[in-house]
């Protein structure tokens, strides 16, 4: 029998969707937000396997009718629906990711219009079963401008029957407009007792990639977010974060050629500058909220060798708006290097520099 998968930690936002689909209340159109990796494209798969394991012409939009057991969205598993749905292959559902780009026959990194058109004329047709029509766009933040005034247009005119599930990391990326039409489901990152218990059980599984000794180090860069741990762990992000510390720890001070070899090494894979960059990025990120709280950097850091001494270290070198001014310098430039593909290397190396400098008591170039 094929199962979905398990939703853990988002009983709230489950609930809310419960509510109103129980209630009869139902959005045509909901924005699921929150981290990328806790759940949200989990969420929208089993709200879809439930609106379309429904019996047919039981009630329309606004009349849903009961389902789900206790407040959570728990479709029926004796329904061909959710075999459909967790295949891949129910003919009331699509998916809308970003395609590919038939010039270059590579992935595009954005959805464009005509996957948005595509999916419009879908959500417009009668349904294959009779029942519903879903679309689940995973991730809504990923839309082109173009993209999104298309998308804007079927939210003003909804089809009858017809459910609109954006997945959204970043939700404020989205226009003020498709954000006000959509009810809102926030999904929350997990409690770290939550996520070091599923990361525990998967690292008992053959091949996980989970040394038992970064256990913990994974629960803390994973910020509540399993699918970001997981991904850590199958890149080696562990390592690749002490590394960074290490750096870090030398400011101010930095010897180039050492970050250029840190940079040279962790780029050698495709997903390395990704890797590399959110955890700089985000050591930079935490660095300014544990100075603007005032907090004990011991609490704040995830505790690699020097890291908490370094951080008092650089919160004294130099003001906090500083700090905040190079992490938004830090965040641009490796969002450009992800979007135009700049040498990655030399933009990692870059934000060690910068780093360097505010650590002098300078202002970054």
């Amino acid at each position: 029998m094929s199962r979905l998968p398990e939703l853990v930690g988002q009983e709230a936002a489950e609930a809310q969707f419960m509510t109103a689909w129980e209630g009869g209340r139902l959005a045509h159109a909901w924005l699921l937000s929150g981290p990328r990796g806790i759940g949200k494209a989990t969420l929208a798969r089993r709200i879809a396997a439930l609106v379309l394991g429904r019996p047919a012409g039981q009630g329309s939009l606004l009349g849903a009718g009961p389902g789900g057991t206790g407040g959570r969205v728990e479709p029926d598993p004796d329904h061909p629906a959710v075999a459909q749905v967790t295949a891949g292959s129910h003919p009331d559902l699509r998916l809308l990711t970003p395609g590919v780009n038939p010039k270059t026959n590579k992935q595009r990194d954005e959805i464009v219009i005509d996957d948005v058109r595509e999916a419009i004329h879908f959500m417009a047709m009668t349904p294959a079963q009779g029942g519903w029509r879903v679309v689940i766009v995973d991730a809504a933040d990923e839309m082109n401008i173009n993209a999104a005034n298309a998308l804007l247009k079927v939210l003003e005119e909804p089809p009858p029957r017809a459910l609109l599930l954006l997945v959204a990391h970043r939700p404020a990326r989205l226009p003020a407009t498709i954000r006000s039409r959509c009810r809102g489901l926030t999904l929350r990152p997990l409690p770290e007792a939550i996520l070091e218990h599923l990361l525990a059980a998967r690292a008992e599984q053959p091949d996980s990639g989970i040394a038992a000794a970064d256990l913990r180090f994974l629960v803390r860069l994973g910020e509540g977010s399993v699918g970001r741990a997981l991904d850590l762990a199958r890149l080696g992000g562990v390592d690749i974060y002490r590394q960074l510390v290490d750096l870090l720890a030398a400011l101010p001070g930095l010897d180039p050629g050492q970050a250029y070899a840190f940079a040279e090494k962790v780029t050698r894979h495709p997903e390395g500058l990704r890797i590399a960059g959110d955890l700089l990025e985000g050591w930079v990120a935490r660095l300014a909220s544990t100075g603007a709280r005032g907090a004990d950097p011991a609490a704040s850091f995830p505790g690699a060798p020097g890291e908490a001494e370094a951080a008092r270290r650089l919160l004294a070198a130099a003001p906090l708006d500083r700090w905040v001014g190079v992490w938004e310098k830090i965040s641009h430039l490796l969002g450009r290097a992800r979007a135009v593909h700049l040498d990655p290397r030399q933009c990692l190396v870059n934000a060690f520099l910068d780093l360097d400098t505010v650590a002098r008591g300078g202002r970054p170039g």
